[in-house]
């Protein structure tokens, strides 16, 4: 297969939705059967070939797809004109089109239900389109008042090639914009009735405090391999003033005995000065704030890296959820680099703000290990008539948090309702009532302008991330390894 079909099969169920989301069924079926039947009989295609079934499988199209990838004879005619019109060179010009969409009227906005202050607000993004190229954003409230609106022009981008993907993520950023001023109590008096909302025009990109972790094909730094184990602090013993040392009188070879393994060192003929080399400053100091298997308070390694594990220089014996090696931290360009070693149970760090997560990121809440999943597809449909099927009242969900048991198997799982889902110990949709480290009302998970966003609702232990690539830390950062939990203390003083 060449290159151009093999990047043909990898657009393919991108271009099949499209075609759908324009009522193009017919044409994405076809468009898949043939992508499927062209190339080889792989994983792959099977894969291309089963979402075409799933579009319409009665499609003689798919099917003689089927027969074909099976090795059975015969002509078909649909399917051979399939192949012909859904060359890799028109997957690529759709691909074009579809990133680079031509739009006069408006572009599909974002729309959110955002609770505050116990009332249900409605935040909802528009585009006007390229004839009158702005972004507005209104705030409602009482069921379909507005009383806040925000514009933003996007005049300059209009010429670019790539301007339908600029302007998707300028209005998934003005979206998020007021999602957060309402939360911050920016509009509390207009809500009160203190104050006029209106329109309001900004200019510049939108201010959102929104940390995304970036995959591990996104590391910020390379991870150079280990050379060699650094070891744990060892407490130095108590010091005696030495006598005075007077190379007359001393032997040739004297006799060091305070390192764990003696040494012999031999007087030169002639004493000739030698320049003090002074042990390496910390870098950093590493404060235990919680351990369930004893050790030392504080670390504070000497050199430029180290590991944290159940050995290495901050050596967390005795937790039972930590591995050998966890974690390397860095010090690289007057900067504290944190980087998770792979297979391990992984470093999960303290959220600051709201953080954008993807399913398959995991994150800590108290002692419970939570992971981000799609929903399954809905399976539940009438068979072919004369079938029917009963089934009990549904509400839309856009996500769905499941517990992670020790060894891995799955626990408690809890769909979002609509876009929102909270945890805590006494109120929200999955409730710890037995760990005492999760607050009340701990956190909340919410699918914002396309995006599942995980946000710290002042609980009194905080919400951790598990990292997925090289992640900058700054004074007072706190990370979880295991059940070990660390505080990063950067400060002037702790490297005196």
């Amino acid at each position: 297969m060449t290159q151009a079909n093999s990047q043909a099969r990898a657009s393919a169920t991108k271009v099949a939705k499209w075609l759908v989301d324009k009522g193009r069924t017919p044409e994405a079926v076809a468009m898949l059967s043939a992508l499927a039947a062209a190339g080889a009989n792989d994983a792959e295609g099977q894969q291309l070939l089963a979402e075409a079934l799933r579009l319409d499988a009665s499609a003689p199209v798919a099917r003689h797809a089927f027969a074909h990838m099976e090795g059975l004879t015969g002509s078909r005619p649909e399917l051979d004109a399939a192949i012909a019109r859904w060359s890799a060179d028109e997957i690529a010009r759709l691909v074009r089109e579809i990133n680079q969409p031509s739009f006069n009227r408006a572009q599909v906005g974002f729309n959110n239900n955002v609770k505050y202050n116990n009332h249900v607000f409605h935040i909802q993004t528009e585009d006007s389109g390229l004839s009158k190229p702005h972004i507005i954003t209104h705030l409602f409230a009482d069921g379909g008042r507005i009383i806040k609106s925000h514009k933003r022009s996007y005049a300059e981008l209009v010429s670019r090639p790539d301007v339908g993907l600029q302007v998707k993520t300028l209005m998934k950023g003005q979206q998020m914009e007021m999602i957060v001023a309402l939360r911050d109590g920016k509009f509390d008096a207009i809500i009160a009735g203190e104050a006029i909302g209106g329109m309001q025009l900004l200019e510049g990109a939108p201010n959102v405090e929104l940390k995304r972790l970036g995959k591990k094909a996104d590391a910020a730094l390379p991870a150079p391999p280990i050379t060699q184990p650094l070891l744990p602090p060892v407490a130095e013993p108590p010091q005696t003033p030495a006598p005075a040392f007077d190379p007359d009188e001393a032997p040739a070879t004297q006799r060091i005995s305070s390192y764990p393994h003696p040494i012999d060192l031999v007087r030169p003929a002639e004493p000739e000065a030698v320049a003090l080399v002074r042990p390496a400053k910390p870098r950093f100091r590493v404060d235990v704030l919680r351990s369930l298997s004893g050790g030392p308070q504080s670390y504070e390694p000497k050199g430029d890296e180290v590991i944290i594990g159940a050995s290495g220089g901050i050596t967390l014996r005795g937790d039972k959820f930590c591995h050998p090696s966890e974690a390397t931290v860095r010090w690289v360009d007057n900067a504290l680099w944190l980087n998770d070693i792979e297979g391990g149970n992984g470093v999960f760090w303290r959220v600051r703000t709201p953080v954008e997560l993807e399913p398959g990121d995991e994150f800590l809440v108290g002692d419970q290990l939570l992971r981000i999943e799609r929903n399954p597809d809905a399976d539940d449909g009438p068979d072919p008539d004369p079938t029917y099927f009963y089934s009990s009242p549904k509400w839309a969900s856009a996500f769905r948090v499941v517990q992670i048991f020790e060894g891995g198997a799955p626990g408690a799982c809890v769909v979002a309702r609509g876009t929102t889902l909270t945890i805590g110990s006494v109120v929200g949709d999955l409730v710890f009532a037995d760990d005492p480290l999760v607050s009340e009302q701990h956190c909340l998970v919410e699918e914002q302008a396309g995006s599942i966003v995980l946000t710290d609702m002042q609980s009194r232990t905080g919400v951790f991330v598990r990292l997925k690539s090289e992640q900058v830390i700054e004074d007072g950062d706190q990370i979880a390894v295991g059940r070990t939990r660390l505080a990063f203390d950067l400060s002037p003083s702790s490297r005196l």
